[in-house]
């Protein structure tokens, strides 16, 4: 849900619709996914909804590969 909200605001979609098609009840929460996407900090936006951030360095990986396949999305 994260990644398609930032898709569609990233296409220009207001925030008010991105609200409203994802069922998202607060705009900070869309602004602060939008401030983590920009910063880089991609495994933020893995963390669970609902769930806090745990501080570290996200999530463990198996292999490399999985670890760039994870960059990528």
């Amino acid at each position: 849900m994260k990644m398609k909200a930032i898709e569609m605001r990233l296409a220009g979609v207001p925030v008010k619709v991105v609200m409203e098609k994802l069922n998202i009840r607060n705009k900070t929460q869309i602004e602060t996914w939008m401030r983590w996407y920009r910063a880089g900090e991609f495994h933020r936006l893995e963390q669970p909804v609902g769930k806090q951030y745990s501080y570290g360095k996200g999530p463990e990986y198996a292999s490399e590969l999985e670890k760039l396949k994870a960059e990528i999305r």
